[in-house]
């Protein structure tokens, strides 16, 4: 069967470019020859731009003649042709509706010319890349130009996207020089040097990206160097401030949990230079990474969505932006796995599958890119490859303040804020108004509930009756708080114990700018999460709420005494002054219905508290039954201690903010406790603890130190 060109499966005309490209034409083979160079650009090229063969495509490659990729590259070449003939260079501008300085979409149109080009081979692109990349870096990103605004524009953006499209298109001669000076003059080799400050973390690798970037321009093997050398920060655990933690935390802007945007950032740059990089002089060889694809990222993994509580200000952008970056890790994952070793490769490819299979609201074929299209196919059309399913278990993370708790059918997480961990991220006029997503925010998803906190909830839910949460009803100001994360609370006694089944866990919140406090506790069960909360207390002259839930519905609402029902979502077992509120709510250009429950502690509470049962799932008739016996046996609900039994699963648990007794359990210093199936976990949230004794029935359990283990909860047998 005739297959057309790739050249026609773009539409390009072959216009000729505005102004005469003179030198900066690019020459294919003005490169040094020197073979390293040379396969590392190729696979650059692959990586990068996709090598559209037909080959394997576990590998990412694939056939350009059919679909879905026929259409998908054509819509890229209409877009690269459509950019060069509306290119005009001009003092102001290289396209008219892009007047400079363009920190983004101008580099980026250069860089999807120069895909394209790659792709096609067309020179008539490769021209008005090189005519364009020289006019941006003459009049915007030039040798000794000021850097202006946000320094990522300068160090990370700008030289990323200008880099890939001069590699990709081979840029030779007076451009490829001017180009070099220009960024070694913005990313000179000292930001590699120390790993702090904005070169940490996912900056750090971009920085190395674009290193090596530049390296491959000039066939620099210095730089080359440099760049993987620098890595080697983000290969290793931090005790403080950007990276990974022992616990599975990833931060990033020194308070923020951020394997969702960042660490998304930093998974994709690592897999493309594992990908680039093989068998090349500089192969990367740690394989640290491939033990964080399970720690770290996974845990926040839901049916193929990044769970918003650990994607900092980029909640507010757009509305699916969760599914986007599931999507996008889940590419960085498969590409990753061709450098790791099979049996991890073989996990991956599964947990991939899985999430691929459960998500409905956004599935991940329709909006993948061709490589990762072509990865993911090749993997759902094998019977060899198992669709995982979705992980039981509870995962703590004290380091991030940050818990994920799933049963069969259902999944809920919490949000919480320390004084290590902020209240909420906002910066570059981003997530203004997230102001109490750290107040103790619980989510949760039942099957098919995969859209609750995307489809505009950030646009349109009220930011002050987030679920969970108890907030101080004051009104703020957007970006109340100190910018970038540092909206930290005072209190160290944050985080929990689990037996990795189970858990408690707990928050001693101080309100964002008012003079709220709480003592706030969850336990994590099979079929419910136990809420509770004391200590509520307030001078700021209005009432105080916490949320029991707002969800994102139209959806039939059942209020009963001592229960309520949202049909097709969950129960909630209040055993008083639960209050309603149906509403549709407007944001972002859309509506969207809410239906609101909550406690009102009045103006400035002193002491107050609640106790419910969240019960995600449950139908409407297992609601009220559970209400008429709830299972659950409250044995404290203080400032001081915060305690509940359940007899059915032989569980006992506590949060004890001071020394104290709870039913047959007596702690000598504020911990955290669970006991369960003859054994008993603890755990020291604070990080303090010298020594820690912990009775039982009358058996005394001595602990020490715990004061380096962060957080971290330790299980041993029952006597």
């Amino acid at each position: 069967m005739h297959r057309p060109s790739r050249r026609s499966l773009f539409l390009l005309t072959g216009a000729a470019v505005a102004g005469a490209a003179g030198a900066l034409v690019p020459a294919r083979a003005a490169y040094t020859p020197d073979d390293s160079f040379i396969r590392l650009r190729r696979q650059w090229r692959d990586v990068s731009a996709g090598s559209g063969q037909n080959a394997n495509a576990r590998s990412g490659q694939y056939d350009p003649g059919v679909q879905p990729y026929r259409d998908r590259l054509a819509a890229l070449g209409r877009a690269a042709t459509r950019h060069r003939d509306t290119m005009a260079p001009s003092p102001a501008s290289l396209w008219p509706d892009q007047v400079f300085p363009s920190h983004v979409a101008t580099p980026r149109r250069l860089r999807t010319m120069a895909h394209a080009y790659a792709l096609t081979g067309d020179d008539s692109l490769a021209a008005a890349v090189a005519v364009g990349i020289d006019h941006y870096r003459r009049h915007v990103y030039a040798a000794g130009a000021d850097q202006v605004g946000n320094w990522w524009h300068w160090q990370i953006g700008m030289p990323k996207a200008l880099l890939d499209a001069a590699v990709l298109i081979g840029l030779d001669g007076p451009g490829n020089a001017a180009l070099r000076d220009a960024v070694d003059h913005f990313v000179p080799e000292r930001l590699l040097g120390r790993y702090d400050g904005n070169s940490t973390g996912a900056n750090r690798v971009d920085l190395c990206v674009v290193m090596l970037l530049r390296a491959m321009l000039g066939s620099d093997y210095g730089k080359a160097d440099l760049a993987v050398s620098a890595l080697a920060p983000v290969f290793r655990f931090v005790g403080e401030g950007d990276g990974f933690y022992r616990d599975g935390s990833f931060i990033q802007h020194t308070y923020v949990p951020y394997q969702g945007s960042y660490g998304v950032s930093l998974l994709s740059g690592l897999a493309t230079l594992f990908a680039a990089l093989r068998g090349t002089p500089w192969q990367v060889a740690d394989r640290f990474v491939f033990d964080m694809v399970e720690r770290s990222f996974a845990p926040f993994v839901r049916d193929g969505f990044v769970m918003d509580l650990v994607r900092g200000r980029a909640i507010s952008r757009q509305p699916n932006g969760d599914h986007d970056k599931g999507r996008e890790l889940a590419a960085s994952i498969l590409l990753l796995g061709d450098a790791a070793p099979a049996a991890q490769r073989a996990r991956w490819q599964a947990m991939v599958k899985g999430w691929a299979v459960r998500n409905t609201y956004r599935p991940m074929l329709e909006h993948a890119e061709p490589a990762f299209h072509a990865r993911l196919s090749a993997i759902m059309k094998d019977d060899g490859v198992p669709a995982a399913p979705e992980p039981v278990g509870h995962r703590l993370l004290p380091m991030s303040a940050r818990a994920v708790h799933r049963t069969p059918g259902w999944c809920a997480a919490l949000s919480m804020a320390s004084h290590r961990v902020g209240h909420y991220e906002h910066g570059n006029r981003e997530n203004p108004r997230g102001w109490h997503t750290g107040s103790g925010m619980l989510y949760w998803w039942a099957d098919g509930h995969g859209d609750q906190y995307s489809d505009a909830f950030w646009a349109t839910a009220d930011p002050y009756r987030l679920p969970g949460t108890t907030v101080s009803t004051l009104r703020l100001p957007d970006g109340a708080g100190t910018a970038w994360g540092d909206t930290r609370t005072p209190w160290r006694w944050v985080g929990g114990a689990t037996d990795g089944v189970y858990a408690v866990t707990g928050q001693h919140l101080s309100g964002l700018e008012s003079t709220m406090e709480a003592f706030k506790s969850w336990f994590f069960l099979d079929d419910a999460v136990v809420c509770l909360g004391a200590g509520i207390t307030a001078r700021d002259g209005v009432a105080v709420e916490t949320i029991v839930d707002n969800r994102r519905t139209g959806a039939a609402l059942t209020v009963e005494p001592g229960w309520a029902h949202i049909e097709g979502h969950g129960g909630y077992v209040v055993p008083e002054g639960l209050r309603t509120l149906r509403e549709s709510r407007a944001g972002g250009g859309v509506t969207r219905d809410y239906v609101t429950l909550w406690l009102d502690h009045g103006v400035d509470p002193r002491a107050a508290s609640y106790a419910y049962l969240l019960l995600p799932g449950a139908s409407r008739e297992g609601t009220r039954a559970r209400a008429a016996d709830p299972g659950v046996r409250v044995l404290a609900n203080t400032a001081r201690l915060q305690a509940v039994h359940v007899p059915a699963l032989g569980l006992t648990a506590a949060a004890f903010w001071n020394a104290g007794t709870a039913g047959d359990l007596t702690a000598s210093a504020p911990c955290a406790v669970l006991v369960r199936d003859g054994a008993l976990t603890v755990a020291d949230p604070r990080c303090d603890l010298d020594e820690l004794i912990v009775a039982w029935r009358g058996e005394r359990y001595t602990f020490g130190p715990l004061a380096g283990r962060e957080g971290a909860s330790i299980t041993v047998p029952l006597a």
